[in-house]
């Protein structure tokens, strides 16, 4: 098929190399024309994916007219804030063509909005075909090989399949779920619980803490999620436990490197800037803060991590809230409605 890549860095340029792989004809267009031209010459994204070697089948341009001519499947790999005025800029232009099936791989939610990019999708290309590709994934060990598991998700079965077989081989297995939201929500939350662990690390705090950490997190997520209409079985598989799983204990998570900068005495912008590219969990823990507050929800994990970015709480007093909270039943409902536990 022919397909083409919106933007090149680390997940952009990994998913152009599975798709060249695969016998896809493959364009990625970047804006920026020095870090295209560079790729062009070396044929390596130094940047992104040092010492990777990407093949000169892959077609890099800064043309969107080029990239975007007879696409019949559009990857869009730009940070979930910008996802908006890029897809916007391309309507308007009328880039898109109406039969393209359109896939996203960035995970988060609009802080302007509160939408998801399914729902961004929906609002300015109605009648699209949507596929949200995710699941526990770091670009670095795709783009060597490494065996990996993802989710494409659709409301389109067909759409789904489609991807599925786009993608997949011997080293990346692709299932399939009607579930977008849910897919869509796990992938945003979890950057969340991962600059909590983060932070957890770098406040020192062990194994122990982590691992209460991310149990709750995944909750947390399934509560949103639910709350949004997403099946709760979603939450248990590849996109929910599987990449907060992966996010939450990897040196590749930027969002886990923020965090452990944050809990190490950085500020937010501090950290940020070391890490070197967009940490998604910053933007969408207010996004997530204020869809809780909206559906009057209880978050305690996001409710914390946005005193620490946005109102200067110190780490370690969040915790501190945490861990002395009311004492409640773990499984709360099936406690309640047990009429005879004693």
């Amino acid at each position: 098929m022919k397909t083409t890549v919106i933007a090149a860095g680390s997940w952009g340029t990994a998913l152009s190399m599975v798709l060249n792989e695969n016998g896809h004809q493959v364009k990625v267009w970047a804006r920026g024309k020095a870090q295209i031209d560079a790729i062009n010459l070396t044929h390596k994204n130094e940047k992104y994916l040092p010492g990777v070697t990407i093949s000169e089948n892959i077609i890099f341009t800064s043309d969107i007219e080029e990239a975007l001519r007879d696409a019949e499947v559009i990857v869009f790999s730009v940070p979930s804030q910008q996802y908006s005025k890029t897809l916007s800029n391309f309507v308007d232009e009328k880039r898109i063509n109406k039969d393209a099936i359109i896939v996203n791989v960035s995970k988060g939610i609009d802080m302007e909005t509160l939408e998801t990019v399914s729902q961004i999708t929906e609002r300015l290309l109605p009648n699209a075909t949507f596929v949200a590709l995710s699941g526990p994934s770091h670009a670095e060990e795709v783009a060597l090989r490494l065996p990996t598991a993802l989710v494409s998700a659709s409301k389109s079965r067909k759409a789904a399949e489609c991807i599925q077989d786009l993608f997949s081989n011997d080293f990346l297995r692709v299932y399939t779920n009607p579930d977008v939201i849910g897919v869509e929500i796990s992938g945003a939350l979890k950057n969340i619980i991962a600059l909590g662990a983060g932070v957890s690390d770098g406040l020192g705090y062990g194994d122990n803490a982590k691992a209460a950490l991310i149990t709750r997190g995944i909750r947390e997520i399934a509560i949103l999620g639910i709350a949004m209409g997403a099946d709760s079985e979603t939450f248990k598989g590849l996109a929910g436990v599987g990449d907060l799983i992966v996010t939450c204990t990897s040196m590749h998570s930027r969002n886990r490197r923020c965090g452990i900068m944050l809990g190490e005495g950085m500020t937010l912008s501090e950290a940020i800037e070391n890490v070197g590219m967009v940490v998604e969990g910053a933007y969408t823990v207010k996004a997530a803060y204020i869809l809780m507050k909206k559906h009057g929800l209880e978050m305690p994990i996001t409710n914390e991590l946005y005193q620490v970015l946005y109102e200067n709480k110190n780490a370690r007093e969040a915790v501190n809230q945490l861990m002395t909270r009311q004492r409640k039943h773990e499984l709360d409902e099936y406690a309640t409605n047990l009429e005879n536990w004693i």
